[in-house]
This record gives C-alpha cells, sequence and structure tokens, in this order.
C-alpha cells in the first residue's frame, strides 16, 4: 500500500482539531512595551492564585520583587494598551497617577541649613532627640571599692639584710666562672619550677628565691607570694606567676641548676638558707558573720623573712587571709632558727586548734580552705615562742578542751 501525502493527511477529518488553528489578535502596543505586558500578565497570576495584590513589603522575595514592580507600573501604564492581558482589570481598578514621592535622604547627603545646629543649648533643648535610658545608665560595674586592686606592686627594694645573702652570691658567681655549676636557657612555653633555694638569672642579674609563702589562689588560679633577692642588693616579693612571666619574657633569662643528682642527693638542698625571721600573729578584719562573731579567737600564725607590714598589705586581696584586711597582734623576732622548722613547729603545735570548717570563696566561686588560722589566744602564741626558744616545746601541748599550754602527762 503506497504512502499517504501530506495531501491525504489534510484531507482526512480532523476529529481532535489538531489543524485548528486560533491566531490570537496582534495587540496595538508597541515593542518597547512587551515586558510590562508580561508583568501584567504575571501579576494576573499571582491575583488569581491568592485573591490579592503581590505586596512590596511582603517577606518573600519574588513577591517583594512583583509587588515593586507593579506599583512602578501602575502609575504609567495605560489600561487600555494591557487589556489582552489584563483579564482581572487590575490595572483599571488601579487608583491614578500617584504623586511622586519625595526623595529619601541618605545618610551620605550634607545636611539642609535649617537642621545644623547652632550651639550645645539647641542640641539638648530637642524634644525628639530623647536618648534612651539604657544609653545613658551604666550597669554590672563592680564599684571602685570592691575591685581586685593591689595594695602593694612587686617593685624593686633595698633587701635589709642583704648581708645575709652576699657570700652565697659571691660563691656561686665563682662557681659559674669556673664552670662547676650549669645554667640553661629558658623557653617561653617552658613551665618553670620555682621553689625555695633556687637560683635564677633575671636581667643580668642572679635571683635566689629566699621565701615562698604558703599557697593562695589568683585569677582562679593557685598560686604563691615569693620573696626574691637579687645579687645588685635589692629584692622584690612577686606573685609566681608574675616571676615566671618575667622570665618567659627576658630572653637572657636562665635557670641555674642546682647541685646533686636529685632530691635524694645530699647537696641537692646546699643552696637552700636556714633563714631566720619574724613570726607574726594576726586577727581578721573580715565583716563576714561567720569570721566576724570569732574574731576575738581565730588568729593566723605565719612567719615570714620579709617586712610583716609588707606580708600583710594584700591582704584583702588574698585568700590566705581570708580576703580581707587584718591587724598584726604581735611579732616575735627568731634568732639562729630556721623559719621553716619554727613555722612548722608552731602549726604542729596548735594542730588541734585548727578549725576544720574554716573555708572562703574567692571571686571566681572556688573554695579556699586557709591552713595558717587558729582558735587561740594571743598569750598562747607568746607561750609557744618562748617554749621554742627555750627549746622545751616538746614538753608541751595545746588542750583545746580548756584552751590552755599543758604538760604532757
Amino acid at each position: 500500500m503506497p504512502r499517504p501525502t501530506l495531501d491525504d493527511i489534510f484531507d482526512e477529518p480532523d476529529e481532535f482539531g489538531l489543524l485548528e488553528v486560533r491566531l490570537k489578535p496582534r495587540g496595538t502596543r508597541p515593542p518597547e512595551l512587551e515586558r510590562d505586558a508580561s508583568v501584567v500578565r504575571e501579576v494576573n497570576n499571582f491575583y488569581d492564585l491568592h485573591g490579592r495584590l503581590p505586596s512590596d513589603d511582603a517577606t518573600d522575595h519574588d513577591e517583594m520583587r512583583l509587588g515593586t514592580i507593579w506599583r512602578g507600573l501602575v502609575g504609567r501604564a495605560d489600561p487600555g494598551v494591557f487589556a489582552d492581558v489584563d483579564p482581572n482589570g487590575l490595572l483599571e481598578a488601579a487608583p491614578g497617577p500617584a504623586q511622586e514621592p519625595a526623595q529619601a535622604r541618605d545618610w551620605r547627603d550634607d545636611p539642609l541649613e535649617d537642621e545644623i545646629p547652632e550651639s550645645l543649648d539647641d542640641i539638648f533643648d530637642e524634644d525628639e532627640g530623647e536618648i534612651p535610658e539604657a544609653f545613658t545608665q551604666i550597669r554590672n560595674i563592680t564599684p571602685v571599692a570592691e575591685r581586685h586592686l593591689p595594695d602593694h606592686r612587686a617593685e624593686f627594694f633595698p633587701c635589709p639584710d642583704f648581708e645575709t645573702f652576699q657570700p652565697a652570691f659571691e660563691e656561686l658567681q665563682a662557681d659559674l666562672e669556673a664552670g662547676v655549676r650549669e645554667v640553661t636557657a629558658i623557653s617561653s612555653r617552658e613551665v618553670i619550677d620555682v621553689q625555695e633555694g633556687s637560683y635564677f638569672i633575671r636581667n643580668g642579674l642572679l635571683a635566689y628565691i629566699a621565701e615562698k609563702t604558703e599557697m593562695t589562689a589568683r585569677g582562679g588560679k593557685r598560686d604563691h607570694r615569693l620573696r626574691v633577692i637579687f645579687s645588685n642588693g635589692t629584692e622584690s616579693d612577686p606573685l609566681i606567676s608574675s616571676f615566671r612571666k618575667a622570665l618567659a619574657s627576658d630572653p637572657t633569662a636562665r635557670v641555674v641548676h642546682r647541685p646533686g643528682l636529685g632530691p635524694l642527693d645530699p647537696d641537692w638542698e646546699a643552696d637552700q638558707l636556714d633563714l631566720t625571721g619574724t613570726i607574726y600573729v594576726a586577727r581578721s578584719r573580715s565583716e563576714q558573720p561567720a569570721i566576724a562573731e570569732v574574731r576575738d579567737i581565730l588568729l593566723k600564725i605565719g612567719v615570714t623573712t620579709q617586712d610583716v607590714h609588707r606580708r600583710v598589705a594584700d591582704a584583702r586581696n588574698d585568700p590566705t587571709f581570708l580576703l580581707a584586711p587584718v591587724d598584726i597582734v604581735a611579732t616575735y623576732e627568731l634568732r639562729n632558727l630556721s623559719r621553716r622548722k619554727v613555722e612548722d613547729l608552731l602549726h604542729r603545735f596548735f594542730d588541734a586548734a585548727r578549725p576544720r570548717d574554716l573555708w572562703i570563696t574567692d571571686r571566681f566561686g572556688k573554695r579556699i580552705f586557709p591552713r595558717e588560722w587558729f582558735y587561740v589566744l594571743p598569750e598562747h602564741v607568746s607561750r609557744a615562742v618562748k617554749a621554742i626558744k627555750d627549746g622545751t616545746l616538746h614538753e608541751l601541748r595545746y588542750d583545746p578542751e580548756t584552751q590552755r599550754i599543758v604538760r604532757r602527762g
């Protein structure tokens, strides 16, 4: 059977109407308005779907874009030109061309002459320029009286008992020059072990750690205050953390290694001097009720090689002193007695009077348990100090029940 030609195909009945082509009437608008026509068509589709016109304030980006274009088109479009693409008559129902809105001023524009104030009075008299209260009131600021400010700085000052340390400095200097003692540089990331009796080189001077006080807490971290003697006859009392930072920042800083092979070597403690010092008895001026009510019988017993008043100068910032100023009740000078041994003797002698529940909370919420406070009277400490000097302390004991020093039975 021969294949049908195009004429045969077009002559067959068109039961599906495929060949019925309806040409749309050509509009009367010029080609440059076709873009506006597509906008009108798109807005009509939006209206059919949502039952409203697109808003130029919508959160949806597409609706906001279409609403912005439509708002600009309504003011200038002729409804008759777009009648074929506006079956809902949206352009016909829209209000007439609105007055061109005033151009909004930008912050970069120069101010108008009537906007420039002539004086400060004009600015403060401006009713519309009220500043919210939140901008003028300072909140959550620690009062000056409560700020963590030190009462003294770790400055260099003359060492009053330098003659005690001078022979040791001279001996060490001779050993260094002879190569008997070794030194090593300090790296910026090295954790430096600072102990009593240690020697360092800082800023070209030999530095001796004469005293390391009991553990305290600064900035939420454990710390100690030092007494550092320098070979030029000066001394300083920095915190151990500050001393470490000073060594790490000094490119010439060195560690002088101890003699001997380790802590079990008899020469390991050769650099540690048995320094004499001062026993001090202090009473807290804390206003905390738990401390204030027992203030008369709660005393701190400490021993220091430095000036006592300088030792307690920063008491209100030191958890060792219960974060409060103290009054010095009594002091006792030591003669030819080791500070460390005397301090250990006194603390063990009054251990039964040590308060087990005494603790304070530092500024970082950490609980601190000071160890040098005792429920005793000043005369008890005086009697114990006298017994140490006489060599009879081992014959006595402190009875917390009767609050008396009695002879051992």
